[in-house]
């Protein structure tokens, strides 16, 4: 016991001085430490009153879990400090927490009340590993726990705490699954979420709970595809997979008329072109399809649906992202979704990741190898991506095989074939095998070669490799049943090296063959069968099995020869030790041998040995994989995985597309909530006066503009009048105008009272977005403008901004795009120095900031709102500009992007120097395109009101009445934008857009297309 004692005293005496062996490592303690010494220090440590010794404990034990040790006898220790004020500390023990509270259940049950209150904790990361700790405890006795905890965290201001919510959902559902229902509502209401840190985590979420209940993606469809580009990554692959199936119920097959239009000639060439049309066909005309007959059916082209082409046109920059798997899951996509002359662009994304590690090699290569059974076209411009490198693994060998026999046709069928002959030098012979039987399936496939085949694979026989001439042997055997006849020398040449073959299955084949076509060597065939006969018994079964084929066929075809041979064969197999090779031999001794006892079957022995055999078929292994969706665990090992979702089979009939609609909730409401009575008052004042779209355009440039108001005055104007006031206000004289103008001088000088510095440059007289006390006013002929999100307000704690672009020439640069950006302040306190910092911009983009709000003893109090203008030279691209967004506390990093049609400035031209100028932006400068109108889009008026609102153009004077044309110019460069739309009577139009930037005209056809089919 002394002894002992003594011992514990140096040891503890070591803890003292500061040897930090101990704790680090368990080991180092000696081999005579007990266990229940072990972190004797670290518990030390964690019990002292120094929040510096707590926090060095707790290092060194998340240390020791990172490199795989088990620390799970500190649990009692650590969980004690789970309540400690230090934030640091705090932070670390609900790490260590998260990783053991499964194993600990009973112990972290005891802090459970603990966990609850840090729920509630100031810093959001506090917050989400409490709710990561407490939906670890799986104990079923806490799920209303932890039910509350997900739904108040679903509530939570901060986005990290959602996204944690979200995935505490499919751990309580796992725990108990009665809880479907109550998790569903949260699922729901995540959804809604327009943060991208939330988005890829709930569809996790959905995808384990309920992933059948499609109806809770309808109204977050488009929302989601929008966001798709700034999720996380491992998101954007959770979420693309799961559009993937929502698409194959919600929208048409389109290629469902891909063989109707290759017999249509002209039709045929238009609609191969027509790859990024954004049409959508109306009822009317879907209902006239039913009721026609099915020969004018045939004519009606497929129209994608707007929604089918969003989804499509907003994943594919993702073929571009650095992680392997969000490629992948794009292809997929593409590969199951989009039409047959899209699919293409997927090709060069996948090459590119066939230069990554060989597991991604691998998993790329199974799908690329699906994918060219059904596209060969696709792969065949990077044929030389697929050739193999000496360095590659055997499996990556095999895979590119595959690819490359997929690929042969009778214009590159010579260059693989020369590719081949190097590979069967290889020292790797399973490759070698593999090469031979691609050889093999490019002669079966490829008629012109098959001679040129064979007789390159003849050669391989008096190769040295036994493996090499076995593998041929079987190759040419399957060859040589499309044309025996034409080949009785390579049979007797294979029937030569039974002598030198010693691979059974080789063996196996050369007999079948002579077998099969002994009337082609009927000298050869009964001495092959006697030499046969001499080795009977020390044969591998399979041989033994055709020998005694090969012996009932030559006893059939030439039984004076072979007669007594056969009765030899027969009666050594009689008592063979395999009961297959016995029963075989029983059964053909009474069916080629007549006796007393034959039954019917002897008479038609010949028909059934020598029936002609049909040439076998040389299929691909990957012929039937893509039932699975690519990219699956399922489609890798070709057979279905747990938890495998079918891809669903593309519906007959277009289900309704108005679920995915959603009321658009305009801002102008949240903007113009007054923070007074009065104020409120003064509106309903005015309410007459800023009810219309005017502004202070006047009434010939608010002209075309009616139409937008009016179509969007559902959602705009419910708060503010009705479509019949704003028809009766269009007619009032001018002297309603200038009282107009006085009421808006007197809210600029309220505007100033709020904001004494000189801002009066900012607060643009032409200003779209409301001031405190305004409504929403329009400056430009083109229709209603069109806002977007900067900033949320929950995201800014408070701070919400809008932009739009006012259309308007911006006064300090006139090669920069005006933005008009609204600033509203929900919160409870004011925000102060308003600014940007740290512009990140794309090579030769500018950005004049606008001057900064609220400083100098000047704040944007509570519950207001102010506007003001930038410029951005956005070098005639659609690039975003990214930026940070200050105030006095904070940093956002924000973007804004472009539209094709913000970027264009409108010009006045005559008819005939419209004419002129189109004539010499012709050929590659030109873009036209088909389209059919939507319904709401017949008439003159209607198609001005869409193209000004989809591209900032001007009007150009035309003769006649079914032409309309529109002209402008690039900000930046100044180049000539020139558009053309020529309607017809039966609803179709066709668009042209003349140049010189063709990046440019082809985006802006696109949105012109869309814009009209809507």
């Amino acid at each position: 016991m002394s002894a002992n004692s003594a011992f514990n005293e140096e040891k503890g005496g070591s803890s003292n001085v500061g040897e930090p062996e101990y704790g680090h490592d368990p080991a180092s303690g000696g081999i005579f430490s007990s266990d229940y010494k072990r972190h004797d220090d670290l518990k030390e440590m964690l019990d002292s009153n120094k929040d510096s010794l707590k926090l060095e404990a707790m290092k060194r034990i998340v240390a020791m879990i990172a490199r795989g040790k088990n620390a799970s006898d500190l649990f009692p220790a650590v969980v004690k400090n789970v309540a400690c004020k230090n934030i640091e500390v705090k932070k670390l023990v609900y790490v260590y927490l998260v990783r053991y509270a499964e194993e600990q259940q009973d112990l972290a049950l005891l802090s459970i009340s603990t966990f609850q209150r840090g729920l509630k904790d100031p810093n959001q990361l506090i917050r989400a590993s409490a709710l990561r700790v407490l939906s670890s405890i799986r104990v079923t006795i806490i799920v209303p726990i932890m039910m509350l905890a997900i739904k108040e965290a679903a509530s939570d201001m901060s986005p990290y705490v959602r996204k944690t919510a979200a995935h505490a959902i499919p751990k309580l559902y796992s725990l108990d699954p009665d809880q479907k229902d109550c998790l569903i509502e949260v699922i729901e209401k995540l959804l809604a979420d327009k943060t991208t840190l939330v988005a890829g985590s709930v569809v996790m979420a959905f995808e384990e709970v309920c992933p059948e209940r499609i109806d809770l993606i309808h109204k977050n469809y488009r929302k989601l595809c929008n966001l798709l580009i700034d999720v996380e990554e491992w998101g954007q692959v959770v979420i693309i997979n799961m559009l993937t199936r929502y698409a194959r119920t919600q929208f048409l097959n389109p290629n469902m008329n891909e063989s109707l239009l290759e017999e249509g000639g002209g039709e045929k060439a238009f609609y191969g072109s027509d790859g990024d049309d954004d049409e959508e066909e109306d009822k009317d005309e879907k209902d006239k399809k039913k009721a026609e007959a099915p020969s004018v059916v045939k004519r009606k082209p497929y129209v994608m649906d707007p929604d089918h082409r969003l989804l499509l046109r907003n994943t594919k920059p993702l073929l571009q992202s650095r992680n392997a798997a969000v490629v992948m899951a794009v292809a997929q996509l593409y590969f199951h979704l989009a039409p047959k002359a899209e699919v293409g662009v997927i090709a060069k994304a996948l090459v590119r990741l066939m230069r990554s590690h060989s597991e991604v090699q691998y998993v790329v290569l199974q799908n690329v190898a699906t994918m060219s059974i059904k596209r060969r076209g696709m792969f065949e411009p990077y044929l030389k991506s697929f050739y193999i490198r000496s360095t590659d693994p055997t499996q990556i060998k095999v895979l590119k095989l595959e690819v490359l026999t997929n690929l042969a046709n009778e214009t590159n069928i010579s260059t693989i074939l020369r590719e081949f002959q190097t590979y069967i030098k290889s020292m790797d012979k399973d490759f070698v095998a593999a090469t031979i039987q691609a050889i093999g399936r490019c002669a079966t496939n490829i008629g012109e070669v098959r001679d040129t085949c064979l007789n390159g694979l003849v050669q391989l026989l008096s190769n040295r490799d036994e493996l090499v001439v076995a593998e041929s042997v079987v190759v040419i055997k399957k060859l040589l049943q499309m044309q025996p006849e034409q080949h009785s020398d390579i049979i007797k040449h294979m029937a030569k090296l039974t002598d030198n073959i010693q691979v059974p299955m080789a063996r196996a084949s050369i007999l079948w063959l002579i077998g099969e076509y002994c009337e082609h060597v009927p000298k050869i065939a009964p001495d092959v069968l006697r030499k046969m006969a001499k080795t009977f018994t020390n044969e591998e079964d399979i041989v033994k099995l055709q020998i005694i084929n090969l012996a009932a066929k030559l006893y059939l075809t030439n039984s004076k020869q072979t007669k007594l041979l056969t009765q030899y064969v027969l009666n050594l197999a009689k008592y063979d030790q395999n009961y297959d090779i016995r029963d075989r031999a029983r059964f053909i001794r009474q069916l080629i041998v007549p006796t007393d006892k034959s039954g019917a079957l002897s008479k038609y022995a010949k028909k059934l040995f020598l029936a002609l055999k049909p040439a076998p078929v040389l299929e691909s292994p990957f012929k039937d994989r893509d039932h699975f969706q690519l990219g699956s665990l399922s489609h890798l090992l070709n057979a279905k995985a747990g938890g495998y979702q079918e891809l669903p089979d593309w519906p007959e009939a277009a289900p309704d597309p108005s679920v995915r609609n959603v009321e658009v909730k305009e801002s102008v409401p949240e903007w113009t909530k007054c923070s007074s009575r009065e104020k409120r008052k003064e509106k309903k004042v005015e309410k007459p006066f800023y009810s219309d779209s005017e502004g202070e355009s006047g009434p010939t440039e608010s002209a075309d503009s009616d139409t937008a108001s009016d179509s969007e005055s559902g959602s705009e104007e419910s708060g503010s009048g009705s479509e019949s006031e704003e028809s009766d206000q269009q007619s009032e004289s001018g002297s309603e105008e200038d009282e107009e103008e006085e009421e808006r001088k007197k809210k600029k000088e309220k505007i100033k009272d709020i904001f004494p510095l000189n801002i009066s440059v900012c607060l643009a007289d032409h200003a779209i977005f409301p001031l405190p006390v305004s409504t929403n006013q329009t400056i430009t002929p083109s229709g209603n403008l069109k806002t977007y999100e900067l900033l949320h307000r929950i995201t800014g704690e408070g701070l919400s901004v809008e932009y739009c672009f006012s259309r308007q020439p911006f006064s300090p640069d006139p090669h920069m795009v005006a933005v008009q950006i609204q600033f509203t302040n929900s919160a409870a306190s004011e925000a102060k120095n308003l600014h940007i910092e740290d512009a990140k911009l794309q090579s030769g983009m500018r950005m004049k900031e606008f001057p900064e709000i609220g400083h100098h003893r000047c704040t944007l109090p509570a519950g207001e709102t102010v506007s003001v203008v930038m410029g951005i030279d956005f070098c005639d691209s659609t690039q975003a500009a990214n930026f940070q967004l200050c105030t006095h506390t904070r940093k956002f990093f924000v973007s804004i992007q472009p539209p094709v049609g913000e970027l264009m400035m409108p010009i006045f031209m005559t008819e005939n120097e419209f004419k002129k100028e189109q004539g010499q932006l012709m050929g590659m400068n030109e873009i036209t395109e088909k389209v059919t109108l939507g319904e709401k889009c017949h008439g003159e008026h209607a198609v001005i009101q869409r193209v000004t609102t989809a591209a900032n153009l001007s009007r150009v004077p035309c003769g006649s009445d079914k032409e309309c044309r529109f002209a402008g110019k690039t900000v930046t460069s100044g180049s000539l934008v020139l558009v053309s739309v020529v309607t017809k009577d039966n609803g179709a139009a066709q668009v042209t857009v003349n140049c010189e930037k063709m990046v440019i005209g082809t985006m802006l056809v696109k949105d012109i297309l869309q814009t009209l089919t809507q």
